[in-house]
């Protein structure tokens, strides 16, 4: 039988080609390289660095650290003032009066060059400004008779607290410096001991021309005298006893005086008490209370020796 003249030619599929051998060359760069092995000096480093995490783990996570942080427990929230009968009608406060000595030029000394107060006898200040007020007995310029008498009797070589003429304390202290009124210039703060524990306190600064002009003078039974920043502190005996009122003066611009500023009560820490002792009589001794027998005749045995 003809096979039919449309039929699908019979074909043979094709022979599968073999793939060509590699060569040794292409070999070796197929296979995968091995993993390199590290140096002594990678471990080394390496070692040294788990070493230092394991020692600082410890000081990290605060183990056996009596130091370390703890919770104190939650914080109290914090409140404001509350008013109490806000409806009520306050009291009125009146202004305040400046309070200070106004500012008042020395009359009577060389004008001071270069606004260098530390030039300036403070001893000679004082004098000056007593003459100018001889007599006056109370306020900024009041002086005692005896206090004025031992200033005109201090020595003639300054800077106060020394012997005077007539072997007394110079009432004039020992001088301060400090810039009090932020010109970058120091102002002159003198300190004169009045009788009862009383004290004046004077400020001094000078002006461009060379004139002195004295910015604060006060008078009153100091207990003591500080210097704060720019401010003049006084401690003086309140009326309450156990405590003592501390009075700030500040520079002020306008006014071109020290004022007081702030005003503020404080108790006096008490002394501790002290417990009283009773003085206790030592117990005689046995050889002194054993009576002494007497072999005296005539004298009874068991008295004791005259």
């Amino acid at each position: 039988m003809k096979p039919h003249p449309y039929a699908p030619y019979p074909y043979a599929p094709y022979p599968s080609i073999p793939a060509p051998a590699a060569s040794p060359a292409a070999a070796v760069r197929a296979a995968p390289a091995a993993p390199a092995r590290p140096s002594g000096a990678f471990r080394r480093r390496a070692a040294g660095a788990v070493l230092l995490v394991c020692c600082l783990l410890p000081a990290l996570a605060g183990c056996g650290d009596g130091g370390g942080l703890a919770a104190a427990g939650s914080t109290p929230t914090a409140s404001g003032p509350v008013d109490l009968w806000p409806g009520r009608q306050g009291a009125a406060v009146p202004p305040a009066d400046p309070g200070g000595a106004p500012p008042e030029y020395v009359r009577g000394i060389t004008p001071v060059r270069n606004q260098n107060v530390r030039e300036v006898d403070p001893v000679a200040i004082v004098r000056a400004e007593v003459r100018a007020h001889a007599n006056a007995d109370v306020g900024a310029d009041g002086m005692p008779a005896q206090t004025a008498t031992a200033i005109a009797a201090c020595g003639d070589e300054g800077g106060g607290g020394g012997d005077g003429g007539a072997g007394a304390k110079c009432p004039v202290l020992e001088p301060y410096y400090r810039d009090l009124t932020g010109n970058d210039r120091d102002e002159l703060i003198v300190g004169i001991e009045l009788p009862d524990r009383m004290m004046s306190v004077r400020v001094y600064t000078a002006d461009p021309d060379g004139r002195l002009n004295r910015i604060m003078a006060t008078t009153d039974t100091v207990i003591g005298v500080e210097l704060a920043g720019r401010d003049v502190v006084l401690r003086v005996p309140s009326g309450n006893n156990g405590y003592e009122l501390i009075t700030a003066w500040s520079y002020d611009e306008k006014q071109r005086t020290m004022l007081p500023t702030r005003e503020q009560i404080v108790r006096v820490p008490s002394a501790p008490r002290t417990t009283a002792t009773t003085p206790t009589t030592p117990a005689p001794s046995i050889a002194s209370a054993a009576p002494t027998v007497s072999t005296t005749a005539g004298t009874a045995p068991g008295s004791g020796t005259p």
